[in-house]
């Protein structure tokens, strides 16, 4: 019987020639790139105009509550205000898993924050209570200085120079803030002080921060880190508003038995105050 025979071609190989691999068509620009950015646009023009929204309306709000309102207790409001980044950040964390939970490794990191909670909670009873005196408008153009006390800070701190075309920048900003301060008609000493402590505390607080969480162990995440100060900065405003201003609590819950208005008033000028912070 003839034996079958098979011939295989000098340098073919079998097992290529039975295979058919399959490739993709490589996409277009459009169904690469298109889709993404449109998105993340959308999403980042989103997230600023509610930060302006909120910055805005929490200012408003506060200019409300210790001027016309009545309610003049600026340094129970920032407590409440810590009370609610507080809350809002562990739910965001722990619940919502919005970033990765972070926790405190060391008692020096403890004493660093504690540091930062100091700082920030000066700052930002400065600011609201700059808001009894000042008009909004003179207040924010105040604050627009903070990149000025940011590079003094850095430099007398850190020993870190800025190019000259940044000092040249911050110029006329200064001299900015000197004349609207001269023609402002509301003009109030203590007020413009009290604001410009505040808009000093918050460029120290962003150099020592840079300055003492350097170590890759002690880096937090901003909203772990807020977390984490504003309880503390609540702990720290909470004997300075019992011996300054009093038993507010109390007076919170008489001025809502006559007007229960208050309630959601505070209740959305803390949640504002989160978003801004």
């Amino acid at each position: 019987m003839a034996e079958t025979q098979t011939w295989t071609r000098r340098g073919s190989n079998p097992k290529l020639e039975q295979e058919v691999i399959d490739i993709p068509p490589t996409p277009t620009g459009e169904g690469k790139y298109g889709a993404f950015p449109v998105s993340q646009t959308i999403t980042t023009a989103l997230t600023i105009a509610a930060w302006y929204s909120s910055n805005i309306g929490v200012l408003l709000l506060n200019k409300y509550l210790l001027s016309f309102f009545g309610y003049r207790y600026p340094i129970f409001l920032t407590m409440l205000h810590m009370c609610a980044c507080s809350i809002y950040s562990f739910l965001a964390i722990s619940w919502l898993e919005i970033v990765p939970m972070q926790f405190i490794v060391s008692r020096r990191q403890f004493l660093k924050i504690l540091a930062l909670s100091f700082i920030f909670s000066f700052s930002v009873v400065c600011g609201n209570t700059s808001l009894r005196y000042l008009p909004v408008s003179f207040n924010q153009a105040i604050g627009a200085t903070t990149p000025f006390f940011t590079a003094i800070f850095a430099f007398v701190i850190t020993c870190k120079r800025e190019s000259s075309v940044v000092y040249m920048a911050l110029v006329p900003v200064v001299f900015g803030i000197v004349i609207a301060s001269n023609s402002e008609p509301l003009f109030h000493l203590f007020g413009f002080l009290v604001c410009l402590g505040s808009t000093a505390a918050r460029a120290l607080k962003s150099v020592v921060q840079g300055l003492l969480l350097t170590s890759e162990a002690e880096k937090l995440h901003s909203m772990n880190l807020l977390m984490y100060m504003a309880p503390i900065a609540a702990l720290l405003l909470l004997p300075v508003t019992l011996f300054v201003e009093g038993n507010v609590a109390a007076i919170t819950i008489e001025k809502a038995k006559e007007n229960p208005l208050i309630i959601f008033l505070l209740l959305g000028n803390m949640t504002m105050a989160y978003l801004v912070i």
